[in-house]
């Protein structure tokens, strides 16, 4: 929702010409929300969806900023000055956001390395009877 608020701010903009990042922001949280609601990521398991989320999150964190930045100090008109405030406030929600998906990551790696062989051990080697 922010990053449609803040594509809406840049199009009545000056700033016209950062509309393009939120717009992809926008349809990529879109798609991966859609995804996750239709539970995609368990009928398609090749793909690393937290990872797919984590970078999501921090290049929005990043080009963001960045925008928001360029925004506030080039362009002095109102719509340029909102779509970089929320642009800011956008930073901080993808910041906190990609360190949520992190842990979900470092959960998810954790969890493929434990199905890993060198991972696993036999019932053979595990079992302390002596039966021959």
């Amino acid at each position: 929702v922010l990053s449609f608020i803040i594509f809406i701010c840049y199009i009545a903009s000056l700033a016209a010409s950062f509309m393009m990042a939120p717009l992809l922001e926008f349809l990529l949280a879109l798609f991966l929300f859609f995804a996750y609601a239709f539970k995609l990521n368990e009928k398609f398991k090749g793909a690393h969806w937290p990872l797919a989320d984590f970078l999501r999150c921090v290049t929005a964190a990043i080009i963001y900023f960045a925008i928001s930045i360029a925004a506030v100090s080039k362009y002095s008109d109102g719509a340029s000055k909102a779509a970089g405030v929320f642009g800011f406030a956008a930073t901080i929600v993808f910041a906190i956001d990609f360190y949520i998906t992190f842990n979900d990551l470092v959960t998810f790696l954790k969890q493929g390395s434990s199905d890993s062989p060198e991972g696993r051990k036999t019932e053979d080697e595990d079992s302390d009877s002596d039966s021959d």
